[in-house]
């Protein structure tokens, strides 16, 4: 039975929540940048598209994307099969899932403290 979209993005997300420490900053904004500058560098690796550097933050984000890019190619071999229009879907479908589970899904009232 072939795969489906939603079970190869719970795929990942297990594999980032078991292996990736980067999703857990202690607030929300935090999680939100992260999310979006690992996982967007990680689908521009996947995809061959060129990576922006500037920044001390996009590279940061980046050692990150090229460790995930290549552990997803080695762990997954359904990976393979994936067009470029495939993976960004794939990998817009676990951005989103990601967001939920570690921002606005998450019961940790320390995300939103402004005290905090």
């Amino acid at each position: 039975m072939e795969d489906t979209l939603k079970d190869r993005v719970e795929q990942l997300v297990e594999y980032i929540m078991k292996w990736c420490l980067w999703q857990f900053h202690s607030r929300a904004w935090d999680r939100e940048k992260q999310n979006e500058g690992v996982l967007t560098k990680t689908r521009q690796l996947l995809c061959e598209e060129p990576v922006e550097l500037e920044t001390p933050a996009d590279r940061c984000y980046w050692v990150d994307a090229v460790i995930l890019a290549k552990d997803f190619k080695a762990t997954y071999p359904w990976f393979a099969t994936l067009d470029k229009n495939d993976i960004k879907v794939l990998m817009q479908g676990l951005k989103d899932r990601l967001d939920y589970l570690t921002i606005t899904g998450s019961l940790n009232q320390e995300l939103t403290d402004p005290k905090y």
